[in-house]
């Protein structure tokens, strides 16, 4: 009797420092579960995961539209960057990334990404005094008018290897119509691109471009574009974690 009594209170200290752990052998799991992919809010990790290989660190210097230019995303309202989020771009390599369009990201993750991108990098004073054209590429462009436009504002810059070939065919058969619009609409000072309202013309003052010379040089460049190129109809990736 008196060595089981021994035995006993030899036990007590043993668990009472388990229990003062917090955690038996092999409860780790069970008191802290690893959190589902599903789950994840936080913005940072979720444009890391998902954004950051085409719209680039912090939003920038991606081989796509750079998020944190302020005055996309004064242009653009939250229907629409759901929209593009939740569905893809069609003619461009931005997949659907809502679970609803076959994608990774639940209507929460998206809301939160969107509320990230106000919060990090929007400036509502942006476009004080401004009225940018839309950045909906409208039908009805008229092309040789679209030459002549590019030639006076894009053509002194993007000539070369100082910035993008606009013209090469290959180059717009990655890029679509509305993609276009709003880089010239919107431009990339990630890049040095200037908006609408200061031309490419050098030794010329800043004029804006109007509504019409954005939708008719659009037009111009789309007509450019080679249909049978390679890359012309671009394979959607599928979202990645």
């Amino acid at each position: 009797m008196r060595l089981r009594s021994l035995a006993a209170a030899a036990a007590v200290p043993v668990l009472i420092a388990l229990s003062g752990c917090g955690q038996l052998p092999g409860a780790t799991a069970e008191a802290h579960p690893p959190v589902r992919p599903d789950q994840i809010l936080d913005f940072h990790t979720l444009y890391n995961q998902n954004c950051q290989s085409c719209h680039g660190t912090g939003g920038q210097n991606g081989p796509a539209m750079d998020l944190a230019n302020p005055e996309y995303l004064a242009m653009t309202d939250d229907a629409t960057l759901r929209r593009i989020i939740d569905n893809g771009m069609p003619g461009t390599q931005m997949p659907a990334w809502a679970k609803s369009a076959g994608g990774m990201l639940t209507d929460q993750q998206i809301d939160a990404i969107i509320a990230g991108m106000r919060k990090e990098w929007a400036q509502p004073d942006v476009l004080v005094g401004a009225t940018p054209p839309p950045l909906e590429q409208p039908t009805g462009g008229n092309a040789q008018h679209g030459q002549q436009a590019y030639q006076t504002h894009c053509a002194s810059c993007h000539a070369g290897h100082q910035r993008q070939e606009l013209t090469s065919p290959v180059y717009l058969s990655l890029v679509s119509d509305n993609a276009l619009r709003s880089i010239i609409v919107a431009g990339r000072p990630d890049i040095g691109q200037p908006d609408w309202r200061h031309d490419a013309s050098k030794g010329a003052p800043a004029t804006p471009l109007t509504p019409q010379e954005v939708t008719d040089i659009v037009t111009y460049l789309g007509s450019l574009r080679n249909p049978s190129a390679v890359s012309a109809t671009p394979i959607p990736l599928s979202p990645r974690r």
